[in-house]
């Protein structure tokens, strides 16, 4: 039996040169970046150096990254402050979102009355933006749209430039999860009006923990977490150093390596994609992930043909088999309610079919993949 671990969008395997970084750090450099003794400094030194690093890849300020405990909490961060000290009383976003997204909208609505609209989805599960746009004039309230750069579940692409100009356009601010994008793109966000967006270090072979929040600079944004004055006063709690230099670490390699990884990776999705279209028919394929232009290189979403009375056990066999994929984001993994996402845009008929979600990684090889398309097979026909 194989060890086929296809579930790198909920996290990835992290590089040998971002352990040992950490590891180096860990032994060497154990003081409080806060404390003014020099292994204080010394600590602080590779914080501010890694904001550094980061800010550089995005072409941005230092002083515009935030470091957090991961996504999430940079999720949390823009949008709660943005309705309780930017004066939100709007927000614009869509039913595909992460939850992170999601819940905190709505416990929003829930304590401060902010009004919540949802953009309509296209039978692939795309933002309309003319919808948006419409959503956008109907309403002088001061606004915030929460849309993500690339969906967790279904890897559709968000035209996040266009997005950030017709709200500009319209006065509104703009907060976008890049949970799946930093570390996969090329991103330049002084080119891309964004106001703020949330990353996290372990969807591109960094640690678990740790990841950052982007805010534009001289945004009011206030603090999430209080307590000391780390962070530029944005975020209390001693910094994870060791951390955060294993973030700049995986950020850095992945980056510096895009271009060659980005092309094996692609061909791996090229070749899955080809290979379950010739093996399994009446397959389909959720989202617009057969379409790279529109679709990230990184994940594809499967509907395969399987009868009610098996579909409960595919996940488990294909486990049984050394295979490691699945059914859906891995922050509702437990879930019986099925795919928010998938629900948000498919047909009844496909919904009671089992929908997969197979994420790649550069650890990854086409041997893998036939591996996975000759179990699937099997079962489908068993």
């Amino acid at each position: 039996m194989k060890n086929v671990y296809l579930d790198s969008a909920a996290t990835t395997q992290m590089r040998d040169e971002v352990i040992t970084r950490m590891t180096s750090v860990m032994k060497e450099v154990y003081g409080n970046p806060s404390s003014t003794h020099s292994f204080g400094r010394s600590a602080k030194s590779l914080v501010e150096q890694a904001r550094k690093t980061v800010a550089g890849y995005l072409n941005v300020k230092a002083s515009e990254i935030i470091f957090t405990s991961g996504g999430t909490e940079a999720d949390n961060l823009a949008l709660n402050s943005a309705v309780r000290d930017l004066g939100v009383k709007r927000i614009i976003t869509s039913k595909i979102e992460h939850h992170a997204v999601l819940y905190t909208v709505e416990q929003l609505q829930d304590c401060f009355d902010v009004e919540v609209n949802y953009v309509d989805l296209d039978s692939c599960g795309n933002i309309k933006e003319s919808h948006l746009e419409e959503l956008l004039k109907a309403s002088d309230k001061k606004t915030l749209v929460s849309l993500m750069h690339v969906n967790n579940e279904i890897g559709n692409k968000l035209d996040i430039k266009d997005v950030g100009k017709l709200c500009k356009e319209h006065g509104a601010l703009f907060h976008s999860d890049c949970v799946q994008s930093v570390g996969h793109y090329d991103l330049d966000f002084s080119e891309i009006p964004v106001d703020f967006t949330a990353v996290s270090a372990h969807k591109f072979h960094g640690p678990k923990g740790v990841g950052f929040a982007f805010i534009r600079k001289n945004s009011g944004l206030k603090p999430l977490i209080f307590g000391g004055e780390q962070e530029r006063g944005h975020r209390a709690g001693t910094e994870g150093v060791h951390n955060i230099v294993g973030l700049e670490e995986a950020l850095k390699l992945s980056l510096d390596n895009l271009a060659e990884e980005k092309a094996y990776i692609s061909d791996l999705k090229a070749h899955f994609i080809k290979k379950l279209k010739a093996e399994i028919p009446g397959v389909k394929f959720n989202g617009d992930c057969v379409d790279a232009t529109k679709s990230t290189y990184t994940l594809v979403n499967v509907c395969l043909p399987v009868p009610a009375d098996k579909a409960l056990m595919l996940l488990f066999q294909l486990d049984l088999k050394g295979i490691a994929c699945s059914k859906g984001s891995a922050c509702q993994s437990g879930s019986d309610k099925g795919s928010h996402v998938l629900n948000a845009f498919l047909e009844e008929e496909d919904l009671k079919k089992p929908s997969v979600r197979f994420s790649f990684s550069r650890y990854n090889t086409q041997e893998e993949l036939d591996y996975v398309v000759n179990t699937l097979k099997e079962f489908i026909e068993s």
